[in-house]
């Protein structure tokens, strides 16, 4: 399990990575960026709330809706107090200036919730093949978009493109940690797995969701859903694997 969940971390990381040289590279795309971001806000709910929090409450069911909570708290409290809050593609409307203070300030941000995005990943795998396999898809959904919107915000402050593909590197590098850390210490995921379902959830109801309704029409709420709908199918086939 730790050489999979090695594997399958890497490709999570590389679509952070993916994600900035897409934007350094190319024009017209974030458009497209957008279904994943609602794809992968239906899928990452439905796998916080029906697979990470019950299997959080059979770890240990008095201490993990605290550790829960913590971890929603922490994310909640880094975007408001430590760097600003930032919503998808908002950094890149013209007008708009991210000052470099600002831009490293939300890259040490994003790079926390990168890390449990690790953690999560590692931790699905230390219980069963198919709560990682479904945790690692997830996360991957919604990494490309991350590094993205890291890589915007990079160059919106001013910084050069070669800066804006490396804080994407930077995410896909604390993934890996996150990763590595549950590998290596697997007696961590009493803890790893509830704090990481609180990010989880912080990260698709509070980041994530607002993205999809801020979308006119029924698009992106259906892609919400079709996100829903791919956890659910996925979840009744995994265990037969």
């Amino acid at each position: 399990m730790l050489k999979l969940s090695i594997l399958l971390g890497t490709v999570a990381a590389l679509a952070d990575i993916v994600g900035g040289f897409v934007l350094v590279r190319a024009t017209g795309i974030q458009k497209y960026l957008r279904y994943f971001v609602a794809l992968g806000a239906g899928f990452l709910m439905a796998t916080a709330v029906l697979e990470m929090l019950p299997e959080s409450l059979k770890l240990d069911p008095k201490l993990a809706p605290v550790l829960v909570m913590a971890g929603y708290c922490a994310v909640h409290f880094l975007e408001h107090t430590i760097n600003a809050h930032f919503h998808f593609g908002e950094e890149t409307h013209p007008g708009e200036f991210v000052s470099p203070k600002t831009s490293y300030s939300v890259l040490a941000g994003l790079a926390v919730h990168a890390l449990f995005d690790g953690v999560a990943i590692g931790s699905g795998f230390a219980l069963s093949s198919a709560l990682g396999w479904l945790i690692f898809l997830a996360i991957l959904l919604h990494k490309a978009p991350e590094g993205f919107t890291m890589a915007s915000i990079m160059l919106a402050s001013g910084a050069s493109r070669r800066t804006a593909l490396f804080s994407a590197v930077i995410l896909a590098a604390t993934t890996l940690v996150g990763v590595l850390v549950i590998g290596l210490a697997p007696a961590l995921v009493r803890f790893g797995l509830p704090v990481s379902a609180g990010v989880a959830l912080y990260v698709a109801a509070t980041d994530l969701v607002p993205e999809v309704n801020r979308e006119p029409g029924i698009r992106m709420a259906l892609v919400f859903f079709l996100g829903v709908a791919g956890f659910l199918t996925l979840r009744l086939l995994l265990p037969k694997f």
